[in-house]
């Protein structure tokens, strides 16, 4: 098969979602696909990944130039997306003719190159797998109005982007519950599937986890850990309500990351006094188990109106540490599921302060039940969120997608 993926971050950068691709796109040159990535030349975070063009595994890699100006704000993310946009859609329209395109949603509504790509290639399949919906994330955290022109012009081109998709992957039921309840589409028939995201089984062996990372402030203490992107989506209220109840007991909450809401986090440490609250950078990837192996506990925060909007994808590596989950957040979510259906962990509402102060005062008090969380916690990775499971439901998946029915007449685009 002729594939080509399109996301604008691809390892080695530490985005989730550029970790995931590259997971995808080597499986399929190992199974030998002829993988082709379209890529951006910016990091996550600002750095700047080696090379235009380079190989990784068999696979083609087509990085474009991108300013490389990373998450910092609202304008540096534009700056970066904006150049990728354009660059990337005319990469994708001089590539000879593949069998199957494959888009995330890093940029929002890249896929868009993937299906202007079809009008010239008709037979070519287009899968858009999708990590966040738009403008529904702009609409809930009240960025723009749903009555509003930005939010009518995004719903034109996503109604016009789902009438050229072959086939629809989301990371949990509530993301294609919305997706294919606001753009229905009888040309992705079957071919809309639930695909957990996942980390690799051989990253997480105990003879990778290294020794922890153990800055001073945390040593001594139960460590309630936040890896990664603190955002829109997520809300810090009870936590932070949570950490002031527990200011004179031995635990922390370590944030490592970055995000829109780290300033705000900073800011309410000082108001607050909150001297158990520590706030780290984004670490180098050789140090991402070392921090996850600090962890007693990790912790998840989704708002209500994100659900389906978002999936949280730090799940996945605190499962694969051993790490109970702490999730804060809507009914119905991926970790919410995950929680229910393993018992590794506790999901509770937003404002049950009481519940999260319960939880991790049990958990350090009383190590049989943090161990029987932990076992539980592995469990639940090995049986459904390592790159075994997920890369061998893709392959179905997309070979299902390609042996389908031939597409039927497409509508003319206005």
């Amino acid at each position: 098969m002729r594939l080509t993926i399109i996301n604008q971050f691809f390892a080695p950068d530490l985005a989730p979602t550029g970790q995931l691709a590259a997971q995808l796109a080597e499986h399929r040159a190992a199974l030998g696909d002829d993988v082709t990535v379209v890529t951006g030349s910016g990091g996550y975070v600002g750095a700047r990944s080696p090379g235009r063009q380079t190989q990784r595994a068999g696979l083609r890699i087509r990085r474009i130039w991108t300013p490389g100006l990373g998450k910092a704000n609202f304008l540096t993310r534009v700056a970066d997306y904006g150049a990728f946009y354009l660059l990337a859609t005319l990469r994708v329209l001089l590539l000879p003719r593949q069998d199957l395109v494959l888009s995330l949603t890093t940029p929002p509504f890249i896929a868009l190159a993937a299906a202007l790509y079809k009008l010239l290639h008709p037979r070519t399949r287009v899968v858009l797998w999708s990590m966040d919906c738009y403008p529904e994330m702009l609409e809930r955290t009240g960025i723009i109005h749903p009555a509003g022109w930005i939010s009518r012009v995004m719903r034109s081109l996503n109604r016009w982007l789902f009438q050229h998709l072959d086939g629809l992957v989301c990371p949990d039921p509530a993301m294609k519950s919305l997706l294919t309840g606001q753009y229905p589409s009888a040309h992705l028939g079957e071919f809309a599937a639930v695909i957990p995201n996942w980390e690799p089984a051989a990253a997480f062996l105990p003879s990778a986890h290294g020794d922890p990372w153990r800055p001073p402030e945390l040593e001594g203490r139960f460590v309630v850990l936040y890896m990664g992107n603190a955002g829109m989506g997520h809300d810090f209220k009870s936590v932070l309500s949570a950490a002031e109840r527990l200011q004179d007991e031995p635990v922390a909450f370590a944030f490592v990351g970055g995000g829109t809401k780290w300033d705000w986090l900073q800011q309410q440490r000082s108001a607050r006094n909150l001297s158990n609250l520590h706030l780290f950078p984004y670490v180098p990837e050789a140090l991402r188990l070392p921090v996850l192996a600090t962890g007693d506990c990790g912790l998840i925060t989704l708002k209500d109106e994100a659900l389906g909007v978002i999936s949280p994808s730090k799940l996945h590596a605190y499962l694969a540490m051993g790490l109970p989950v702490l999730y804060i957040g809507p009914v119905g979510g991926n970790v919410d599921l995950a929680i229910e259906r393993y018992q590794c962990g506790l999901s509770v509402r937003h404002g049950d302060v009481d519940g999260i102060v319960s939880f991790i005062r049990e958990l350090r008090q009383d190590r049989s039940k943090h161990s029987a969380l932990r076992e539980r916690a592995r469990r639940a990775f090995e049986t459904a969120f390592h790159d075994g499971v997920a890369l061998s439901t893709f392959d179905k998946f997309l070979e299902g997608v390609l042996e389908g029915s031939p597409s039927p007449p497409r509508p003319k685009t206005p």
